[in-house]
């Protein structure tokens, strides 16, 4: 292996925390990867890996190397790019919210991957606040606003939401026309997979917002879950536009509450500083972003 790829296997060793997962990332047999490695501290004089039986952690001199070998990296691969019209190759991870990219990314993709043939896009869904270093996640899609990290982030888009129920709820419970009106309703709980938590009801009332948390017969984790539970008439719920639209079309759900919305929600692109440069995340992120313009919400 020359000096290249070894310093892409050291650095993928690093974010990972993991001999294994470096060789499954890079599709190495685990023995060649420590043998590089083992090759590369006699090489350099120092030890560059703490290992232990759980986890791989980088020496002071193992974290230095690996942020010179970030930065050498990625001027290799704008050099290489700047000339003849080369393209971005290689497997791109990136973790996103499944209704959002559903909506906005995937039919897109097709024309994506057809500019640039020789990507391979790996694509987890979660509602959960991931690590994407240790993780191995090139790239993050996430609403709503942004725990303090020191992940760089790109806001997309600003989802407008509206507060809906099913015509049998709202047949049941009757309609409300002011926010005071909602005494008696019911709502379907949104509960936080970190804290358990119900998310409240929130309302405009001139420059301010009201939270209302109202009895919940049913609390769910999950927006598709959220949606489901509400077209089936246990309560009120607010959703970003895009995902009532076509029932709202149908007449599936109602839109009540017009003149109190609930405040809008940023959707972001988020990726470590280490990675600022790939020219993989960089393609991927300018396309995802023209797709999320090209959107009405």
């Amino acid at each position: 292996m020359d000096r290249i790829d070894a310093m892409r296997l050291f650095v993928r060793i690093v974010e990972r925390r993991s001999f294994t997962l470096a060789a499954q990332d890079i599709g190495l047999p685990r023995s060649t990867v420590t043998q590089v490695v083992k090759q590369l501290e006699e090489r350099l004089g120092v030890r560059l890996l703490q290992r232990t039986t759980r986890v791989v952690s980088p020496t002071l001199d193992g974290e230095a190397y690996a942020r010179r070998c970030v930065a050498i990296l990625a001027d290799i691969e704008n050099a290489e790019g700047a000339f003849g019209g080369a393209k971005p190759k290689g497997c791109l991870r990136i973790e996103v919210q499944g209704t959002i990219a559903r909506h906005f990314l995937l039919p897109g993709l097709p024309a994506f991957l057809a500019e640039y043939p020789d990507l391979e896009i790996i694509m987890s869904e979660g509602e959960r606040w991931v690590d994407v270093v240790r993780e191995g996640i090139d790239c993050v899609l996430r609403y709503g606003q942004l725990a303090d990290s020191d992940m760089i982030a790109r806001r997309v888009m600003i989802m407008h939401r509206i507060t809906c129920a099913a015509p049998a709820y709202l047949e049941r419970f009757g309609s409300a026309t002011g926010i005071d009106d909602l005494e008696g309703h019911r709502m379907i709980g949104l509960r936080s997979l970190t804290t358990g938590q119900l998310a409240p009801l929130q309302f405009a009332t001139g420059d301010n917002y009201r939270a209302i948390t109202l009895p919940a017969p049913v609390s769910v984790t999950g927006t598709e879950s959220y949606l489901a539970t509400a077209l089936l008439g246990f309560g009120i719920f607010q959703v970003p536009r895009f995902h009532a639209g076509k029932y709202l079309v149908t007449g599936d759900l109602v839109q009540i509450l017009p003149d109190n919305l609930p405040p809008s929600i940023p959707v972001s692109l988020l990726y470590p500083p280490s990675r600022q440069l790939s020219a993989r995340v960089r393609v991927f992120m300018n396309w995802a972003t023209r797709q999320f313009g090209n959107e009405v919400t």
